[in-house]
């Protein structure tokens, strides 16, 4: 229970402190810094806040100003203060996700090896926090309206969705998981999906559509929609009048309209390098959604039900299939990952296979981009396949946790309970 806990929060918090003080040591003696390039960019906008400046006057930083402002005591305090912040977020997220994971049903011994496997004592995660990347605030907010939507307590959900939505885009793919998951409970358990509240619907696809929209305008679906669209647009309207047409176009527009042609783990990044500079440019970038958005559609309707299933497919494939991927992205379904390993059924020996498949497909990648980064080979064309046999890997990985995934099974019978 908490005492297992307590001591995989405290290996975790060692391991995490020690790389940031050995990052501390990389950055000042070698050439290569241990801390994220985005950090110093954090820092620099903090610095432009404090000075009573807009963060958007430094380069590149593409965030939304809170982050600015929680970061002001790197410039008043020390500079490794962002860190240790993030690192916070980090183990409040494990225990976001051991607490959700008791709630479904999860001994307490099973509970807690789930976030040390997946979480605590995962290397990504700790390189992530340590180098000064804020994605563990994120996965922070996200576990948390995962929580509060199943324990019930609506209002508190929407206002983490809202900041989380706020700080990064992504998380605005679960609106609809959420929206069915709330139906189906105002439906006494019987999804709009499965028309289980109208004895009467209609066989057709347009009564199908309707019905489904009706039933989804009850209570809680509006109660969620209202506080979450508030806390985003009251955050909106707030930093536009602070720093406006900069904070929309730089923290919301850009990573809609964002064209990476940058190495990446993307199946889209060699044609969009390709067409860089033709006219098709723009239209390719936003047909790159399609396959995301029917993708996300299909996973939403099959399996709102455990909405922390859904949103962690919904997630993996919004990573995969997205037009730009680098690894802090996949930071964003790993944190889901402790909610779903109990519902998944399969072999350890099936398990460590996919794992090795994993880091075979990042390494056959990486291979190829550390030659163009570092020693200015041409190899634009191997960084495309390789970024290509890691989309089949990870589409191999996700149909195999799907077709693994005990459906319902004891998550549904405890959240009944409730």
């Amino acid at each position: 229970g908490w005492p297992g806990l307590g001591a995989a929060l405290g290996a975790a918090l060692l391991a995490r402190l020690g790389l940031v003080l050995y990052g501390l040591h990389q950055d000042g003696a070698m050439r290569v810094r241990y801390t994220d390039v985005d950090y110093r960019v954090f820092t620099d906008a903090a610095r432009l806040v404090t000075e009573g400046r807009s963060p958007y006057r430094r380069a590149t930083y593409r965030y939304t100003p809170l982050l600015a402002w929680l970061l002001t005591p790197n410039v008043y305090l020390a500079e490794v203060f962002g860190k240790l912040l993030f690192v916070a977020g980090d183990l409040a997220a494990a225990v976001v996700a051991y607490r959700a994971l008791r709630r479904r049903g999860a001994a307490a011994g099973q509970a807690c090896g789930c976030c040390a496997a997946a979480w605590l004592l995962n290397p990504l995660p700790m390189a992530v926090s340590s180098r000064g990347n804020a994605e563990a605030l994120v996965a922070l907010l996200v576990l948390a309206t995962l929580y509060f939507v199943e324990g019930g307590s609506v209002g508190k959900a929407a206002v983490c969705y809202g900041l989380a939505v706020h700080m990064k885009i992504y998380p605005l793919t679960y609106a609809l998981p959420i929206a069915l998951h709330l139906q189906s409970k105002w439906c006494g358990g019987e999804g709009a999906v499965d028309m289980g509240c109208d004895k009467k619907a209609k066989f057709t696809f347009v009564g199908y559509l309707w019905q489904l929209f009706v039933k989804m305008l009850n209570r809680d679906v509006l109660l969620f929609g209202t506080v979450a669209g508030s806390v985003l647009a009251a955050l909106t309207v707030a930093f536009y009048q602070l720093y406006g047409w900069d904070f929309l176009e730089h923290a919301y527009l850009y990573h809609l309209t964002r064209r990476d042609i940058r190495h990446n783990f993307s199946p889209y990044f060699y044609m969009l390098y390709l067409t860089a500079e033709s006219k098709w440019s723009f239209a390719l970038g936003l047909a790159a959604f399609l396959p995301q958005l029917l993708l996300l559609l299909v996973v939403s309707i099959a399996f709102y039900r455990d909405l922390a299933f859904c949103c962690f497919l919904h997630t993996a494939i919004f990573v995969s299939f997205n037009k730009v991927c680098t690894s802090q992205y996949f930071v964003w379904y790993l944190c889901l990952l402790p909610l779903v390993m109990p519902s998944v059924k399969m072999s350890w020996c099936r398990g460590v296979l996919l794992l090795f498949l994993w880091f075979v497909g990042q390494g056959l990648w990486l291979a190829p981009a550390f030659f163009l980064e570092f020693k200015g080979y041409s190899t634009f064309l191997l960084i495309w396949l390789a970024g290509l046999l890691f989309l089949f890997i990870n589409s191999f990985i996700i149909v195999q946790i799907i077709s693994h995934y005990q459906k319902e099974a004891q998550v549904a019978k405890k959240l009944k309970q409730q």
